[in-house]
């Protein structure tokens, strides 16, 4: 593959950047398809991206559709054939700055103006169209093969949402169509695993910009699977010792400046509310307040550990074009504890919190996953707390627990929390990207911050070392990874509906209701479908659309000779047994969670 430099020099990329020129020439081509059409259109920033490439681009009042995506697309393919030569050229700061304006980027005005004085400015020109850009690029447009655009979304100018919103075109490019057409097939089943439509045609969630975005209702199905993990989850904290508490959901700015996450995490918190002349705000985490739990009264070296855990409700003012659904909302809630400990409980408690994880994988069937020591980046002065000596001991104690516990783990700088190293294990689900599940944080900032203590051994007030984990992460999240991994088909004992019993003509009816008293009456999640409707359509929608686990179908012979004909969705076999059978066979696998 030629590739050209903004020097003008010419020659074969190396493997390892062949994608990236690829995608970031088709950013190009978009650009240039998109000004045809909208003379009106400005550019924002327009990079490379994994799979693909997108550009930020202010269009004035035009919104666009899912037919003009088609439309530039169309007019990139012109553009492809067209075969313009892309070269390349220096400008000096002035002559760039005039440029940009004569040609109305005004974004690129400003983005010369955050470059520092002694920038190199190149520029990149294939037929009418210029753009500011460090290359390398293809030679020509035709050496772009295979692209296709995906989405629309929204974008501030510069990710700060004091700024515009821009329209974000995304799209994806590869070396051959070969690759593209696989891509497609992969796309294809990541939509028939969209938790968000899997979730709308099974009735579990809704969202309504009237609330507002990124905030997710569960519907009474979707509560259903909500209620089932967290009685699951605390009754596991409770076998280990944990206490559950209630907390609120606001707390006053002066506790987030007391922990730090006021100067550290406000850009991504709601406004602030004023009462009565107090400052308050929706709370973005759950440590501070557990924090001031542990400091409502006095502790001995004998009360430690103490384990305090909570289902949280959580707010994030996230930007709107990362929302996704319940696995990424401005509203969730977390399966949140800390643990307060003596130093030289740290390595038990860790390991505890590790099995805890990898027994709830377990359960779960989750067996795709990397578990990642996360550091900070020490040159980076105002994301991470100030204190040389506070990391490299925590990042140390947590690396060497994480050793002797023999857990395969690497290391990435900058991923730390503000205040402490952590423990992320990120899942790799069926369809996306990665992405943390489960987190055990080791912090020696907050306990101090809070002044927290407890008496010693001897007598003498010392500072506890405090845990942050969430083994479930936020339900919301948990809930979204498991509709896509299962396509909405979840065990029994998670199914919002665990058996639905279809009559099949008016006359069986009486007996079918009969059968579903005694189901519902052993607190089994049972619906009657008594719709007049034929049998072989119930059995699809409860199948297909409910996803139903059992479907007990009722027709002459079955009232006659008083038993029921079973279906299992797994298996799709019928089976005849008596009700109380059925029952029985039901409370053995819920109960035992297979």
């Amino acid at each position: 593959m030629k590739i050209i430099y903004k020097d003008g020099s010419v020659g074969e990329a190396a493997p390892e950047l062949e994608n990236e020129v690829l995608r970031h020439t088709a950013a190009h081509i978009l650009a240039q398809a998109v000004k045809r059409l909208y003379p009106q259109a400005h550019f924002g920033y327009g990079p490379a991206t994994d799979k693909g490439f997108y550009y930020d681009i202010d269009l004035g009042d035009k919104k666009l559709t899912d037919d003009d995506l088609a439309s530039i697309e169309s007019e990139m393919k012109i553009i492809v054939k067209e075969n313009l030569p892309i070269k390349p050229y220096i400008l000096p700061r002035d002559e760039a700055i005039k440029l940009m304006k004569e040609r109305g980027e005004l974004y690129k005005v400003e983005h010369i103006g955050d470059l520092e004085p002694d920038a190199v400015i190149s520029f990149f020109q294939q037929g009418e169209y210029v753009d500011m850009c460090v290359g390398p690029h293809l030679t020509y447009t035709k050496a772009l093969k295979a692209f296709h655009l995906t989405t629309i979304s929204g974008a501030y100018w510069k990710n700060d949402q004091n700024n515009k919103m821009l329209t974000r075109i995304n799209g994806v490019a590869f070396k051959t169509n070969e690759e593209l057409a696989e891509y497609e097939v992969y796309i294809k089943e990541a939509k028939a695993r969209d938790h968000r439509k899997i979730g709308k045609d099974m009735n579990l969630f809704m969202t309504d910009d009237l609330i507002g975005k990124g905030l997710p209702m569960f519907l009474p199905k979707g509560y259903t699977i909500w209620q089932e993990l967290e009685n699951y989850i605390k009754e596991k904290e409770r076998m280990l010792g944990y206490r559950h508490v209630l907390t609120p959901c606001v707390g006053t700015v002066d506790l987030y400046h007391t922990s730090g996450h006021w100067e550290h995490y406000r850009e991504n918190m709601f406004p602030v509310m004023e009462v009565e002349g107090e400052q308050f705000v929706l709370r973005p985490m759950n440590c501070p307040h557990h924090m001031m739990i542990y400091a409502n009264q006095m502790h001995s070296y004998r009360d430690l550990p103490i384990r305090i855990g909570e289902i949280a409700h959580d707010f994030r003012f996230e930007p709107s074009g990362t929302l996704k659904g319940i696995e990424r909302g401005r509203h969730f809630c977390q399966n949140d504890a800390h643990l307060f400990v003596t130093p030289e409980q740290i390595k038990d408690e860790v390991s505890q919190v590790v099995d805890l994880i990898f027994d709830v994988y377990k359960d779960f069937g989750i067996t795709d996953y990397r578990c990642v020591l996360s550091l900070r980046d020490p040159d980076d002065k105002v994301k991470y707390h100030q204190d040389d000596a506070m990391w490299n001991h925590a990042e140390n104690a947590l690396r060497e627990v994480l050793t002797e516990l023999n857990i395969d783990f690497t290391e990435e700088i900058g991923e730390a929390a503000f205040y402490g190293p952590k423990l992320d294990v990120n899942v790799h689900p069926a369809v996306g990207a990665e992405y943390t599940l489960s987190t055990c944080q080791l912090d020696f900032c907050l306990p101090a911050k809070f002044n927290l203590t407890y008496v010693d051994k001897d007598g003498t007030q010392k500072t506890p070392v405090v845990l942050h984990r969430a083994i479930l992460g936020s339900l919301d999240r948990f809930i979204a990874y498991l509709i896509e991994e299962t396509k909405g088909i979840f065990p029994l004992w998670l199914a919002p509906v665990q058996v639905k019993v279809l009559p099949v003509s008016e006359k069986s009816i009486e007996y079918a209701n009969n059968v579903f008293k005694r189901i519902k009456n052993e607190h089994i999640r049972v619906e009657l479908d008594d719709r007049n409707e034929k049998i072989g359509y119930k059995i699809r929608e409860a199948r297909q659309l409910d996803k139903v686990p059992y479907m007990v179908i009722i027709g002459a012979q079955e009232v006659e000779s008083n038993n029921i004909s079973v279906r299992n969705r797994g298996t799709d076999e019928t089976v005849v047994m008596t009700v109380d059978e059925f029952v029985e066979s039901l409370k053995l696998q819920i109960m035992s969670r297979t």
